[in-house]
């Protein structure tokens, strides 16, 4: 919210105190003050001119030669160059001896033999934000209103002089996204009294002699999400420019004006917080609104000319055949205000919150007036809001009230009452508090109260504080008004819990010390990316299909992932692209899998752990030279950590789309009840995503983490060092290449029961010698007996047993 600090003293006396005073004031009572602006950006000696006359430039096309009068009784040559500088306008001069921001001073010049005496100004060289004046005004010098006082320095026309207080507000403060809830807080925090606008309590207009009722009704068929509604009717309305200290007012809190009647309403709504909006009366069918849901596929072409697909949910302002608008939300194109507009329907409603955040959030529609919708209105501003708006109509842009309001109330507003215990206050602020203070407090807030008991009060809470509900709230207000730095320190006291990770932190932790223990890096990448990287890697669910967002902010940010590897892969592009070509990074993140293409539940979420590794893995030095990322460098990382974790993989030669067909593996848990589960792949990309996205060599892998973690035992078994020798037996066998080697070591250990110490593979060879499609595969066994010494033929015998067992299970043969 911005708050203009000339416009707040309208309200409440801010003398003797600057902007930043106000801002420090209310930062230190709990609602921060993010800046303070000043709408003067270096402006001086700038005037109000009159345009008398405008000739070309002798020589030059593009320049025109004016004669200005600035009030001094002397006309002024000027060179301006712009578009829309004509004879008989009122606009902004910088005489000369003027400064404009960036320290620009203005000097006599002569422009292609033409002596210039100042400079017309646009908006944008005056500081002003160009943005919020329309298109046309942004490309060319600012036309001031004819009614204009020449002569008049330019930063009292333009409210130039003004400081600007940008507050960062909770959600449960939206009283102070008005100017009258922001002048009560002010003189809170001051102990002044709050001046309300005389229109709000009372309208004083000459009122024509039509009867509202008679042309107008009002019906609400959804009292859930419309407690009361109420309209105003305005006749001979004349539509135009707003007076500029109307303008100026929007400006400054950074709304663009339309015109006076769309102005006057946004004007209520900054001041009141409450919104209203503008219906061309004789648009409306039959002069009646009716309030309700919409009807499934109902459409309406809102002001914005976007045709809209309405849900059953939500809400509706409609006349007597047709829907006018999305209530709180936008109002319809059918019956829009236009330069031809002479009568007025003027609304104002107290719409539920929730209905209107859902529906603004759907149909990505967020406005000023759906922001304190979904925050919920004051329920006592609806009326004075409507009353306020329609005698600045009458004051802008004439016409004539006709009498009586309109409306239809379902709901009632009776108002909050809490009692509250000054010993309860003094008990949680640590404080000693007399009632008188509390009342004082309560009394610079605006609360009313009573007394309930001795030392208790009742408190009237108005509506525009929604935020206090409870009696803490009221303590609350006592401590931000009593001063933070007024209350007392403390020691804590009472029983306190030490924290502690829980055992799945832990694991979590445990893997990404392992894995950055490695050698690799993590990195956290965004959870949404581009649709289309599911087509050239699917991942572990090929089966789902991306979630699309509603309103994405850009395509590469339009969908839920599916996979982590996609964004792995864009870290390793990054890199690449700025020649940091070795990257070896892990995440461990969250995927979303849905099968619709609606959805209408949340999605099934998934934990996964992935890798990526290109370029080298060990760099070069004096004795050895640089070696790249190969497969068996991702396997040794992963066994790495299920070693640590006390869980069986087992990796299966596999065919996967996006891994290149011959160099990936699926990886299979072994549960300790013998059950197998696939939890993922690794491996290489296929040769043609990596051509695609001009990497070398890289290799991932992507595992289910939940799994992991379910089955890790952390459990750690000693054994004393063995006291007896060991004897070492190997073997080369020849088999099908197709025979997984994994398979040859668990059949081995098996058969050789608990005299196997350890078996490990330390060559594998192939060649014409064996054969097309066999392999030599040479295993090293080491036996021991924890208890005693083996014996030689024992060791032969159960040697000789794993050769059988593998020359029975798999046809291999040993290999002289």
């Amino acid at each position: 919210m911005k708050v203009s600090y000339q416009w707040l003293s309208d309200y409440v006396d801010v003398q003797g105190f600057t902007a930043e005073d106000l801002a420090d004031k209310m930062t230190r009572s709990g609602i921060e003050v993010d800046i303070v602006e000043s709408l003067n950006k270096g402006v001086s000696g700038v005037v109000v001119g009159y345009v008398k006359s405008k000739t070309k430039h002798p020589d030059a096309d593009k320049l025109n030669v004016c004669t200005v009068d600035v009030g001094t009784g002397e006309d002024l040559q000027i060179v301006c160059g712009a578009k829309n500088v004509d004879a008989g306008q009122k606009v902004p001069v910088a005489v000369i001896g003027a400064v404009l921001p960036g320290d620009f001073k203005i000097k006599r010049a002569k422009l292609r033999g033409v002596e210039s005496q100042g400079m017309i100004c646009s908006a944008k060289e005056l500081g002003m934000n160009d943005k919020l004046l329309p298109k046309e005004i942004q490309e060319g010098i600012l036309v001031l209103p004819e009614n204009t006082e020449i002569g008049k320095p330019i930063v009292d026309v333009l409210g130039l002089s003004d400081n600007v207080l940008e507050l960062e507000l909770t959600p449960n403060r939206s009283d102070c996204l008005s100017m009258i809830g922001t002048a009560y807080e002010i003189g809170a925090i001051l102990g002044r009294p709050v001046k309300l606008p005389e229109e709000g309590r009372n309208i004083n207009v000459d009122f024509s002699t039509v009867k509202a009722e008679d042309k107008i009704s009002v019906s609400i068929a959804a009292p859930d999400q419309c407690a009361h509604y109420a309209a105003r009717l305005i006749e001979g309305v004349r539509v135009g420019t707003s007076p500029l200290w109307l303008q100026n007012r929007l400006m400054a809190a950074g709304i663009r004006p339309i015109n006076n009647i769309v102005d006057v309403t946004n004007y209520v709504m900054l001041e009141y917080g409450q919104p209203l909006h503008a219906f061309d009366a004789d648009q409306v069918a039959g002069g009646k609104i009716e309030v309700r849901l919409a009807a499934e596929g109902e459409k309406l072409v809102t002001l914005d000319d976007v045709e809209r697909t309405l849900e059953p949910h939500m809400l509706l302002i409609t006349d007597a055949f047709k829907p006018i608008a999305i209530a709180g939300v936008m109002g319809g194109a059918n019956s829009e205000v236009t330069e031809g507009t002479t009568s007025i329907l003027l609304e104002s409603a107290r719409f539920a919150g929730p209905s209107v955040r859902k529906t603004s959030r759907q149909l990505g529609l967020r406005s000023e007036a759906s922001l304190r919708f979904e925050k919920e209105v004051n329920p006592e501003a609806v009326i004075p809001a409507l009353d306020r708006a329609a005698a600045l109509l009458v004051l802008c842009a004439g016409g004539q009230v006709a009498q009586g309001i309109v409306q239809e109330t379902v709901q009632a507003y009776s108002g909050v009452k809490i009692p509250l215990k000054l010993e309860r206050v003094n008990t949680y602020l640590g404080t000693e508090l007399s009632l008188q203070q509390v009342k004082e407090i309560f009394d610079r807030l605006g609360l009313e109260y009573g007394l309930l008991e001795e030392d208790s009060l009742i408190v009237h809470v108005p509506g525009r504080r929604g935020d206090i509900t409870r009696d803490v709230d009221l303590i609350e207000e006592v401590a931000r008004l009593y001063g933070y730095d007024n209350i007392p320190t403390t020691l804590m006291t009472g029983v306190t819990t030490p924290g502690s990770l829980t055992r799945e932190q832990s694991l979590r932790r445990t893997i990404r010390r392992l894995l950055t223990g490695s050698g690799l890096h993590e990195v956290i990448t965004y959870t949404l990316g581009q649709r289309e990287n599911a087509a050239d890697y699917p991942g572990l669910y090929p089966e789902y299909a991306p979630i699309p967002l509603a309103m994405p902010m850009s395509e590469d940010r339009s969908a839920l992932r599916t996979s982590l590897v996609p964004h792995l892969l864009e870290v390793v592009s990054y890199n690449r692209n700025r020649n940091n070509d070795d990257v070896a990074i892990f995440e461990t993140g969250t995927v979303f899998l849905s099968k619709e293409t609606a959805l209408t539940a949340q999605p099934q979420e998934k934990r996964l752990l992935s890798i990526a590794m290109t370029g080298n893995w060990s760099g070069a030095h004096w004795g050895q030279k640089a070696r790249k990322a190969d497969f068996y460098d991702l396997k040794g990382v992963l066994e790495r950590v299920i070693s640590y974790l006390g869980v069986t993989i087992e990796f299966r030669s596999a065919q996967k789309e996006g891994f290149h067909p011959g160099r990936t593996a699926e990886l299979f848990l072994l549960t300790p009840d013998g059950e197998r589960r696939s939890i993922g792949y690794m491996g290489q990309l296929h040769p043609t995503l990596q051509k695609k996205r001009d990497l070398e060599d890289t290799y991932v892998l992507e595992a289910e983490l939940d799994p992991l973690l379910q089955h890790a035992d952390f459990e750690v078994d000693y054994r004393i060092l063995p006291r007896y020798p060991s004897v070492g037996r190997d073997m080369a066998l020849v088999v099908d290449t197709a025979v997984p080697v994994g398979d040859l070591e668990r059949l081995a250990a098996e058969t050789a029961s608990e005299l196997l110490e350890s078996i490990r593979v330390f060559d594998v060879y192939t060649g014409e010698r064996l054969g097309e499609g066999k392999k030599s595969v040479a295993l090293a066994l080491v036996y021991r007996h924890p208890e005693r010494t083996l014996q030689d033929e024992e060791v032969t015998e159960t040697h000789a047993r794993v050769v059988a067992a593998l020359e029975s299970a798999f046809g291999a043969e040993l290999r002289k």
